[in-house]
């Protein structure tokens, strides 16, 4: 457990942004955590904790103390005929686990499968794709409260999941750090395959009986060919939540906008595919120097090499302004601005 000064960040976040740390700590156990949070030089700095660094866009330097959560290690516990309990230290990789739990037979995960990110990131926005959410198998988490060190326990309930949505977010946000994730999953899955291309996916995959690997790679098939690799381009997925607007909203557009498209949500209200709005507006495709928008993905904006976290932040504010103007919705960003 080192405290290093002034360390760079680029490699610690998938969008590629050259910026520094004043201060930069690991963390493998929940008692080296706690340990860093007691360290005079830090105690009233800002703190931020980064798995994948997948999820976020860095505009400056980071002015405290950056903690790279290295936390390892998965449990399986039988806990009756049809559920097992799956605990997970939040710096392992999501898909890992994905893969993991489908070796072990159990389902639930395989519709978010490589998702970016770690387990610990999971529930700060309540991943989800096609059509399932992190909430649908969370059981509870861990997590150190930053001020005291003290170690507490959070239901799904008392996370507040929504669309993207946790307590994380908002009520106590930068108060906790998440140490381990504990999921409910199915002996015998119930397959989820009614949204999107998985469907057409699978049939062109030929699988001649139906299971939840072979969903997961029909997700890992749709999900590689929608999203560019950050390996090869700097990119945080996508930028952009879906957004939700009333029925009565999307009747008003449809009248204008036959062709768009959506999604069933709650009662009274219609998922707008956020991609499409954005295409929609022009601004797939374009480029502006060393970012933009992806050429395939409109819903992702991408660091070509050497552009600037302020940079790709003020071309987000540009979209979210001619998609208000154009359609009346205002789209929300996904990723975590820094």
């Amino acid at each position: 457990m080192e405290l290093l000064r002034d360390v760079s960040l680029r490699p610690y976040n998938t969008f590629g942004m050259e910026v520094k740390a004043r201060y930069f700590a690991t963390f493998s156990t929940v008692t080296e955590l706690q340990q860093l949070l007691q360290l005079p030089e830090v105690q009233n700095l800002p703190k931020l904790v980064l798995g994948g660094g997948s999820n976020i866009l860095f505009t400056q330097d980071f002015a405290g103390l950056v903690l790279k959560n290295n936390i390892r290690g998965i449990q399986v516990m039988e806990l009756d005929d049809e559920y097992c309990l799956v605990k997970a230290g939040s710096g392992e990789a999501w898909h890992d686990l994905v893969i993991y739990t489908l070796e072990q037979g159990l389902g639930g995960l395989e519709n978010l499968s490589l998702i970016p990110g770690t387990v610990g990131a999971a529930p700060l926005q309540n991943i989800g794709a096609y059509g399932v959410e992190l909430k649908d198998v969370f059981e509870h988490l861990e997590a150190v409260h930053v001020a005291s060190g003290e170690l507490h326990f959070f239901t799904a309930e008392q996370c507040k999941f929504g669309y993207r949505e946790s307590i994380f977010k908002h009520e106590v946000k930068g108060q906790y750090i998440v140490v381990s994730v504990t999921l409910r999953l199915r002996k015998k899955p119930i397959f989820n395959t009614s949204y999107g291309a998985i469907s057409q996916t699978l049939a062109a995959m030929q699988v001649a009986e139906l299971n939840a690997r072979a969903i997961s790679e029909a997700v890992c098939q749709i999900r590689r060919s929608k999203l560019p690799d950050p390996a090869q381009i700097g990119n945080a997925g996508s930028f952009f939540k879906n957004p939700e607007i009333s029925a009565g909203q999307f009747q008003e557009l449809q009248q204008q906008f036959p062709n768009i498209p959506s999604y069933p949500t709650t009662p009274g209200m219609v998922k707008v595919p956020a991609g499409w709005l954005i295409e929609q507006a022009g601004w797939k495709g374009r480029r502006f120097e060393a970012y933009g928008v992806h050429k395939d993905q409109a819903l992702v904006l991408v660091n070509y090499g050497g552009a600037q976290g302020n940079q790709v932040k003020i071309l987000a504010h540009q979209i979210i302004d001619s998609v208000q103007e154009k359609f009346g919705i205002n789209l929300q960003p996904e990723v975590n601005i820094i």
